[in-house]
């Protein structure tokens, strides 16, 4: 390059022209269009390829996201359903086991109202029983006295008024014998 610089300068010096094909530049510009016309179609062609390529690429990964995204929608729609239907499960559960606990509540309440019913009838038939059981001592200590003063009476000889008078004791001992 140092020697056409110097060649340049020489025929510059000497103030001839040179013919603008004989000049370096226009060689190198014939020669670059040369290049490129020669392997521009080859070098388009891989250019082109590669952009081609990459093209599908991205076209390929485009269709890939839009698959993959109504994947996704569909996974969420079923997820949404799935949760609906349990939300749906879990009021009918909840419905089920307040329907269930106000039963068993109806259920308890009727049993202690009968079972109430049941012990005051036992306490009224023990009272009862214990009335009958008390008038009967009564009676029983009653006649036993009514005995005894008939007893007495049959063994001595008593008078009418003596015999009245133990009649009368026998009364008022049977009040203090009651109580």
């Amino acid at each position: 390059m140092l020697i056409s610089q110097a060649q340049a300068a020489e025929t510059a010096a000497a103030g001839h022209t040179v013919a603008f094909y004989e000049s370096t530049s226009f060689l190198v510009s014939v020669a670059f269009v040369l290049f490129f016309v020669v392997f521009g179609k080859k070098l388009g062609a891989a250019v082109g390829g590669m952009l081609d390529e990459r093209s599908q690429k991205i076209s390929d990964q485009l269709d890939e996201a839009l698959r993959l995204r109504e994947e996704a929608q569909d996974l969420l729609a079923s997820y949404e359903k799935k949760q609906h239907e349990a939300l749906e499960e879990a009021k009918s559960i909840v419905a089920a086991a307040k329907s269930e606990a106000e039963r068993l509540a109806a259920e308890a309440a009727e049993q202690l109202e009968h079972n109430l019913k049941r012990s005051e009838q036992l306490a009224t038939d023990r009272i009862n029983q214990a009335q009958a059981q008390a008038v009967a001592e009564v009676k029983d200590m009653a006649v036993e006295i009514a005995v005894d003063a008939a007893k007495r009476m049959l063994s001595s000889d008593v008078s009418k008024a003596k015999a009245d008078d133990l009649i009368d004791d026998a009364i008022s001992d049977l009040d203090g014998k009651l109580h």
